[in-house]
């Protein structure tokens, strides 16, 4: 098994992979921001649940009427460039998609951000 130099991306990824070919669940590595992006996709509705097991983090995908909530990820912060955004910058970004932000105060979504004056880098956009 090879390292990975993206785990974040990798856990969207898989995620999207997951809702693609109709899986109810997914494994993955359990690190503090995985664990940060998954609380927001069970907060806003992405995810069912989440559930922690020593170095595992268990996630169920939401689906509603037999198609999954989570149809495409969009990777914005790639491990070979990072794309770090002010407040007023990320307020410019509206659109009918989830724009994740790990910001000084944690992992929140766009909205909140851009409600809180805060700026940060641009991880995903989830559509």
């Amino acid at each position: 098994m090879s390292a990975i130099n993206y785990p974040v991306g990798d856990f969207l990824i898989r995620l999207k992979n997951a809702s693609i070919a109709k899986h109810k669940e997914v494994n993955v590595s359990n690190t503090n921001l995985i664990r940060m992006v998954a609380t927001l996709l069970v907060k806003e509705g992405y995810l069912d649940e989440m559930k922690e097991e020593g170095k595992i983090l268990h996630v169920r995908l939401s689906y509603r009427r037999k198609s999954p909530v989570l149809s495409d990820v969009v990777l914005i912060s790639k491990p070979g460039l990072r794309v770090y955004k002010t407040a007023d910058e990320l307020s410019q970004r509206k659109g009918p998609f989830l724009g994740i932000v790990s910001t000084s105060k944690g992992v929140i979504s766009l909205r909140e951000a851009i409600k809180k004056r805060l700026g940060g880098e641009l991880i995903a956009d989830i559509l």
